[in-house]
């Protein structure tokens, strides 16, 4: 069940959905203009870049993951991201199958413009399986496409300054049971209950049928009002699923939005379908549906907007 000030909230974003049709339509109109949000060569290159034989498949603890941390340190220098603490690292340890971890999150922090106070976390996870019989496991879609995409959200901070304060968050570990995002959420520099909302972004760049799942908003009204009002760009398919609710598999505990779920905030988790490379040494740039992509991104960032004009 959510938390009472969140229910008050969400609820109210209902009401004003009736009376700011107007306004929601020009702001949607121009979140789809996507030459003004973002370079859509970078955020193919920043994918190409980060799924090369070069990052030996980002596994957690590895030369591999170490060299894709700094890289995004250094794009979210290069983009005017500032650290959410003292610095952009935030790093922990566990233990799997007997042998210890160390990892590192990456946590950027946008000021809010309105409420500089309450935050939207936008996520993804940059860590993959890296090397398995000699083979490497580039994790392309899975999820490199994730961690370009808080790239172009960044640029689209730079000329749309968000009101609510955004944490752009990489997180590691994920495919070792969702490890980064957890301790994140444990050990929050933040207090949880200023988080209004966790977006999730974790496989998003391939689809033969163009479509792009958002699971979420099965038990949140206010939510599914969101992403109903919503206008995918280009041939994207905008399919609310994957919630327990269609007879497909439950995604709600698949990616690192569980993590803030368990935590009982909202989240939207936008990702696409198993396909055939999903966790195979084949998950390469290659492979990435470009233009779909690209569409995506646009899709998920006008969600944002409306979801960004809407929270009080």
């Amino acid at each position: 069940m959510l938390m009472t000030h969140k229910l008050f909230t969400l609820c109210f974003i209902t009401i004003l959905f009736s009376l700011t049709s107007l306004a929601q339509s020009i702001q949607q109109k121009e979140a789809l203009n996507s030459q003004s949000f973002f370079n859509e060569e970078a955020l193919l290159q920043h994918v190409k870049t980060l799924s090369s034989d070069s990052f030996k498949g980002r596994r957690t603890g590895t030369e591999g993951a170490n060299k894709a941390k700094q890289y995004i340190i250094n794009q979210f220098h290069l983009l005017n991201v500032e650290p959410l603490g003292i610095k952009h690292e935030q790093s922990f340890s566990f233990t799997s199958s007997g042998k210890i971890y160390n990892g590192v999150n990456v946590l950027g922090h946008i000021k809010g413009t309105t409420f500089p106070n309450k935050y939207i976390v936008i996520s993804a996870h940059y860590d993959h399986l890296g090397i398995k019989n000699g083979k490497i496991y580039n994790g392309a879609d899975d999820d490199a496409s994730g961690i370009s995409a808080l790239f172009s959200f960044a640029e689209y901070f730079k000329k749309h300054p968000p009101k609510h304060s955004v944490i752009l968050a990489a997180f590691d570990a994920e495919e070792l049971g969702l490890k980064g995002s957890k301790y994140f959420v444990e050990n929050s520099i933040i207090l949880l209950d200023n988080i209004e909302v966790n977006i999730n972004m974790d496989m998003i760049a391939r689809s033969d049928k163009n479509e792009l799942f958002v699971t979420g908003t099965q038990n949140n009204q206010s939510l599914k009002h969101i992403i109903l009002s919503s206008e995918a760009s280009g041939k994207v398919k905008l399919i609310l699923g994957h919630d327990g609710s269609d007879k497909k598999q439950n995604w709600t505990y698949s990616s690192d939005h569980a993590s803030f779920y368990t935590k009982n905030i909202p989240f939207l988790y936008f990702g696409v379908e198993d396909h055939n490379d999903y966790h195979q040494p084949t998950d390469d740039f290659d492979k990435i549906n470009k233009e779909f992509y690209k569409d995506v991104v646009k899709t998920i960032i006008s969600v944002f907007v409306i979801m960004d004009e809407y929270l009080k």
